[in-house]
């Protein structure tokens, strides 16, 4: 295919959500508390896995690592969209736009990853209980978090550079609300079937792998808590893991919805991306604090100390 000739594009201008002119404002108002909420559930996540040394273990550690992926990931976008929705400027530099896609697939990825991680965790803690500190040691949690990290660069540095080493000539106008694959291809000036097959079988191969390795080890859990005699225990055992499934399950269901679809539809696509940045972030905290008495505890604790409140 000819590339046109016509000048680089050194800027793109994000045309935001689709058919929501005129509802802006609204629209602020609506999304800006789930960013802040967002931001508050994660950090206070973290502050009390810092704060309690009866959270200093493989889960909380891994959990701690998913609040900081949480507010990072719905930081990549969320701030442009609502300064767009504020009436600012939509126009997003070409290095930025680079930079947003990046971080987007490096972030979702490592959640994906992490998600296998906290899997394998609750897999060795129900199946090995005897052998598990030795085995989730901290060196091992170490490596399993940088290998998360290192693993996710890899991934988003595949798409970044297979989308941007396509020319783009011109129109510059991205029918998304930020910079992301699916919204960027159609403006490239020369054929796009390669960056087209490898970001499908390479979200689409991380994804599958992760899923089953997850598949895996919660159906050897599984045989695992049946075996268990106590009532109480099987309960306690089922209560850990249930928070984690959700948690998979809201993850999961926006990556087959927006990437692995031969033919993607936009506005389904916008919506369910507007979740996973969004409501997705917002909703770990909430899952994992709901159901988790131990967090609930922590939190208690630093609300009594911040308000000088006697403990009950």
């Amino acid at each position: 295919m000819e590339k046109k000739n016509c000048s680089v594009v050194t800027e793109f201008i994000l045309l935001g959500i689709p058919h929501t002119k005129g509802l802006e404002t609204m629209l602020f108002v609506l999304f800006l508390p789930f960013y802040a909420c967002t931001l508050l559930g994660n950090v206070s996540i973290l502050v009390a896995i810092l704060s309690s040394s009866r959270l200093h273990t493989p889960m909380y550690f891994f959990l701690g690592n998913l609040s900081v992926f949480d507010m990072s990931f719905s930081s990549v976008t969320c701030p442009k969209m609502l300064l767009y929705l504020m009436g600012l400027s939509p126009l997003i530099s070409y290095e930025s736009c680079v930079s947003q896609l990046f971080f987007f697939h490096f972030l979702g990825s490592i959640e994906c990853f992490l998600y296998t991680v906290m899997a394998y965790d609750r897999f060795t803690a129900i199946c090995y209980p005897l052998r598990y500190t030795v085995i989730m040691s901290p060196r091992i949690c170490g490596a399993l978090a940088v290998g998360t990290w290192l693993l996710g660069c890899i991934h988003s540095s595949i798409l970044t550079l297979l989308t941007f080493t396509l020319p783009y000539c011109g129109p510059n106008e991205v029918d998304h609300f930020f910079c992301d694959i699916p919204a960027l291809l159609p403006l490239a000036c020369a054929d796009t079937s390669l960056a087209q097959r490898v970001s499908f079988t390479n979200v689409g191969l991380v994804s599958l792998l992760c899923f089953l390795l997850i598949f895996l080890s919660y159906t050897r859990i599984t045989i695992s808590i049946l075996h268990i005699r106590s009532t109480e225990g099987r309960r306690r055992a089922f209560s850990t893991c249930s928070a984690h499934l959700i948690a998979i399950l809201c993850a999961y269901g926006p990556i087959i919805t927006v990437y692995l679809q031969p033919m993607p539809n936009p506005m389904l696509g916008t919506v369910v991306q507007i979740l996973m940045n969004l409501v997705g972030p917002m909703l770990n905290p909430l899952i994992y604090t709901l159901r988790n008495k131990e967090v609930k505890t922590a939190l208690k604790i630093i609300w009594h100390r911040t308000n000088h409140v006697p403990e009950s």
